[in-house]
C-alpha cells in the first residue's frame, strides 16, 4: 500500500472516529440540560479534547481551530467558573453542528476550510465569546495553543525547549489511546527536535502481548505553547501514565527526580539529558553521585534502580499468562465495513437456496445415508444463518437518542415545552431496518409536537401539566418489532378528520366509515387537518411518505387515538430484511410461502364451510381468505382442503390452501417495480427446484379481511 493510500485509509478511520465523537457530544450536551453532572461535562470536554488531538494530526487546522475555542469554554464549565445554562447549550450545539459539517466536508475531500464554512464559523465563536469573558470584560480563561492572544512566554522570549518523559501504561492501546498519536500532535504545538525511543525493557516476543504498549519516550520539543497546553495534551491517559514535562529552567533536582523514577532506565535518561543539552554533564553527575563521584558504567545501569521497576519490565516479568488471562476478560470488537456484512448475508441466502435444493435431489434419490448428511448439513447453515443475521441486529436505542435533539429544536421552534421518555432502547433490530426507518420516526415526532401536545396554556386549562410528554418505545412482539410514538397531547378528532376528508373529496358525503378507517385517511396524500402552513407542517406532505416507507419496508402503522388524552402511532415490522422461516403450502400448480412466526396450526377445512368465509375453530368464528380466489388460481378445487391459521396484531384468520408442505427457510426476494402494486405479496424466493414461490404479507391479508367484513361481503355461519 502507498504512503497515499494509507494517508487515505486513515483518514477514513479519522472520520468515522469523528462522527461517533460528535454523536457522543451531542447526547452529553443534551443530558447536561437536566443534569448537570461532572460526568457528563467530562465526556462533552473528553469528545472536543479528542476530536481536536486528531484533527492536528492530519493537519486540519480549521478544524483544531474551531474545536480549541469549543474546548476553551468547556474547560471553564469543567473547572465551574461559568454554569451550564439553556443559553451555553443552545450555543454548544450548533458548533457541534458545524463540527459535523466539516468532518462531512473532510469525508468527501475537501480538507481546507471554505469560505461559507469560515463565516459560519466566525458567527459561531462570536457567540461563544461571551462564555470565555469575565463579568468585568476582561478573560477569565487564558488561551491555549492556537489562539492569536500575546502569551506570558512569548513576550518573554519566544520558543523555548521542553523535555517531556512519557511512560504510556501497558493498557493505553486497549483503552483506544495510541501513544503515536501524541507525539505527531505535540508537532502541532511545536518542533520535535529530538525523539528516543527506549525499548531497552521490552519483553522477548514470545511474552509479548500485542495489545499491550511496551514503549516508552524522551522527546524535547521547541514550542511558544504554554506548559498547561503541552500538558493538557495527555490529559486521557495521565492516569494510567507517567508523564512529565520539564521547562530548560527547570532546577537540576526536578531532572535528578526524574532519573531517579525512571529506574532500570535511569542511566539511558540521564545520558539522553545530557546529550540534548537539557541539562550540563557534570552538575547532574555532582547531583546523582555527589562531589568527585562519576557514574556507573553503562552496563551496570541496574545500580540507578532507586524505585520498584518500571512498568514495562513488571509487564514483561508477568509473562504470557497474566496477559492472556487480562485479554480473556477484556470485550473485543472490531469494525467492519456494512457491505461487507451484507455481502455475508447474500450468500448465507444463497447457501440456504443451494441446501433446499440438495435435500430435495436427496429425497427424490431415496438415499438414506445422504439424507442424513444433509439434515446436518441444512441444521450448520441454519446456525449459520442465524448467527450471520445476528451480526445485523443493532439496539434501537442509539436511534431513539437521536429525537432527544429534535424534541430540543422542535419544541424551541414552536414555544413548546416538551420531555421525550425513551423506553425499549435495548431492543435489537436488523441494522439495515434502523437506518430506513430514522425519517419515518422523525416526521411522526415532530407531528405529535406540533398536531398533538397543546400550548402550555392550553394544557394547563385541561388540568394538564404544562409540560408535555412524547413517548418512544420499542419492543418484540410474535416475530415483529413494534415502534411507538406517543404524546400526552388532545389527540385526534374523528369527526374534524372525516370533515375535512369530505371536503377534500376523499370520502362521499355521507359515508359510514368506522373510527379505524377515519384514521387512516390521515395517511392519503396531500391530507392536514392544520388550520395554517407552518414551517413544519400544514401542507398534507409527510404522513404518506411515512405509510409507503413503513410499506415498503414490509410493515404497517396503525393509529391508536384517545381524544383529549393523547394518540399512539404504532408501527409494526419484520426484524429482518433478508432471510426468515417460512410455511410452504401449495394451492393448485403455485406455491406460497407464509412467514412461520405468524402460523399458529393447521387443520382441515370442514364440509360445511365449503361455501362460507367463516368455521367454527373449537367454538371460535374463524374467519379465512380462499387463496385460490384471492390469486385468481385456475384449476379445480381440491377435494381435501386445508386451513393454516395466522395472526397478526392480535386478530386470526385462516389461509385456505390445497396442500401442506412443511418448514422452509425463506431467503426473501423482492419482487420489483414491476410487480409493486400486488397486494397481499411481501416478496417472493426459489425453491430448490428451481421454482419461484411467492411471500404471503400476512398484515396485508388481515387487513383485507377487516375491509371485507366492515363491507358486509363475508358470508357467516348460520
Amino acid at each position: 500500500m502507498s504512503h497515499e493510500e494509507e494517508m487515505r485509509a486513515a483518514l477514513a478511520t479519522f472520520v468515522v472516529e469523528a462522527r461517533e465523537l460528535l454523536v457522543d457530544m451531542e447526547s452529553a450536551l443534551l443530558g447536561m440540560e437536566a443534569d448537570d453532572s461532572p460526568e457528563l461535562v467530562n465526556a462533552v470536554f473528553r469528545a472536543a479534547h479528542t476530536l481536536k488531538g486528531s484533527s492536528g494530526l492530519f493537519g486540519l487546522n480549521h478544524v483544531v481551530r474551531f474545536t480549541h475555542v469549543v474546548e476553551s469554554v468547556l474547560d471553564r464549565l469543567r473547572s465551574n467558573e461559568i454554569p451550564v445554562t439553556s443559553e451555553l447549550i443552545g450555543v454548544l450545539l450548533p458548533c457541534r453542528d458545524h463540527l459535523v459539517g466539516l468532518v462531512d466536508a473532510i469525508a468527501d475531500g475537501v480538507l481546507d476550510e471554505m469560505p461559507l464554512q469560515a463565516n459560519h464559523a466566525d458567527g459561531l465563536l462570536a457567540r461563544l465569546q461571551p462564555f470565555l469573558e469575565d463579568a468585568g470584560g476582561g478573560s477569565g480563561h487564558e488561551p491555549r495553543e492556537g489562539s492569536d492572544a500575546e502569551r506570558p512566554d512569548q513576550a518573554a522570549g519566544g520558543r523555548r525547549n521542553l523535555h517531556l518523559s512519557l511512560r504510556f501504561g501497558p493498557d493505553c492501546l486497549r483503552n483506544g489511546m495510541d501513544p503515536l498519536s501524541f507525539i505527531r500532535y505535540l508537532s502541532t504545538l511545536g518542533e520535535v527536535v529530538h525523539l528516543t525511543t527506549l525499548a531497552d525493557l521490552m519483553p522477548d516476543a514470545a511474552q509479548m502481548d500485542p495489545e499491550s504498549s511496551y514503549l516508552d519516550f524522551e522527546v524535547t520539543l521547541r514550542s511558544d505553547a504554554p506548559l498547561e497546553a503541552i500538558e493538557g495534551v495527555f490529559d486521557f491517559v495521565r492516569e494510567e501514565s507517567a508523564i512529565r514535562v520539564l521547562e530548560a529552567d527547570r532546577p537540576i533536582e526536578e531532572y535528578v527526580a526524574l532519573v531517579q523514577s525512571s529506574g532500570l532506565l535511569g542511566e539511558v535518561v540521564a545520558g539522553i539529558l545530557v546529550a540534548t543539552g537539557a541539562v550540563p554533564g557534570d552538575a547532574l553527575d555532582r547531583a546523582l553521585y555527589g562531589e568527585g563521584k562519576q557514574p556507573a558504567a553503562a552496563s551496570s545501569a541496574t545500580a540507578v534502580d532507586l524505585v520498584p521497576r518500571p512498568r514495562s519490565e513488571a509487564a514483561a516479568s508477568a509473562g504470557p499468562s497474566r496477559a492472556a488471562e487480562a485479554k480473556a476478560r477484556e470485550p473485543r470488537s472490531i469494525r467492519i465495513d456494512a457491505s461487507r456484512l451484507d455481502r455475508l448475508i447474500d450468500v448465507v441466502g444463497e447457501l440456504v437456496i443451494a441446501g433446499a435444493s440438495a435435500t430435495l435431489q436427496a429425497s427424490h434419490s431415496r438415499d438414506e445415508a445422504t439424507s442424513v448428511a444433509l439434515e446436518e448439513l441444512m441444521r450448520l447453515v441454519e446456525e449459520v444463518r442465524d448467527s450471520a443475521l445476528q451480526l445485523r441486529m443493532v439496539p434501537i436505542g442509539s436511534t431513539f437518542s437521536r429525537f432527544q435533539r429534535v424534541v430540543r429544536d422542535v419544541g424551541d421552534a414552536l414555544g413548546k415545552d416538551v420531555a421525550l421518555v425513551i423506553s425499549g432502547g435495548e431492543t435489537e433490530v436488523d441494522k439495515a431496518l434502523v437506518e430506513q426507518i430514522g425519517d419515518p420516526l422523525t416526521h411522526l415526532v415532530r407531528n405529535s409536537m406540533d398536531h398533538g401536545i397543546e400550548p402550555a396554556e392550553v394544557r394547563v386549562a385541561r388540568g394538564k401539566p404544562a409540560r408535555g410528554t412524547l413517548r418512544l418505545n420499542a419492543y418484540h412482539d410474535s416475530g415483529s418489532i413494534v415502534i411507538e410514538v406517543s404524546d400526552d397531547g388532545g389527540g385526534i378528532d374523528p369527526g374534524r378528520v372525516l370533515a375535512k376528508a369530505i371536503s377534500r373529496g376523499l370520502v362521499e358525503p355521507g359515508a359510514n366509515l368506522g373510527e379505524q378507517e377515519i384514521y387512516d385517511l390521515i395517511f392519503a396524500p396531500g391530507f392536514s387537518t392544520a388550520e395554517a402552513v407552518s414551517d413544519l407542517s400544514g401542507r398534507g406532505v409527510g404522513m404518506d411518505v411515512v405509510k409507503r416507507n413503513v410499506v415498503a419496508l414490509r410493515g404497517t402503522i396503525d393509529v391508536d387515538s384517545r381524544p383529549g388524552e393523547g394518540c399512539t402511532m404504532r408501527i409494526r415490522l419484520p426484524l429482518t430484511l433478508a432471510i426468515i422461516d417460512g410455511f410452504l403450502v401449495g394451492v393448485g400448480d403455485a406455491s406460497f410461502v407464509v412467514p412461520l412466526e405468524r402460523v399458529i396450526e393447521c387443520v382441515e377445512l370442514p364440509a360445511s364451510s365449503a361455501t362460507r368465509d367463516c368455521m367454527d375453530l373449537r367454538g371460535e368464528v374463524l374467519p379465512f381468505i380462499r387463496l385460490r380466489s384471492l390469486f385468481a388460481i385456475s384449476g379445480e378445487r381440491s377435494r381435501r382442503e386445508n386451513v393454516v391459521v395466522v395472526e397478526y396484531a392480535g386478530t386470526k384468520i385462516g389461509l385456505v390452501v390445497d396442500t401442506l408442505m412443511g418448514e422452509f427457510q425463506t431467503v426473501i426476494k423482492p419482487l420489483g417495480a414491476l410487480f409493486g402494486h400486488v397486494q397481499g405479496i411481501g416478496g417472493s424466493t426459489i425453491l430448490g427446484n428451481g421454482d419461484v414461490a411467492l411471500i404471503i404479507d400476512v398484515p396485508m391479508l388481515v387487513r383485507h379481511y377487516g375491509d371485507r367484513y366492515r363491507a358486509g361481503h363475508l358470508a357467516t355461519p348460520e
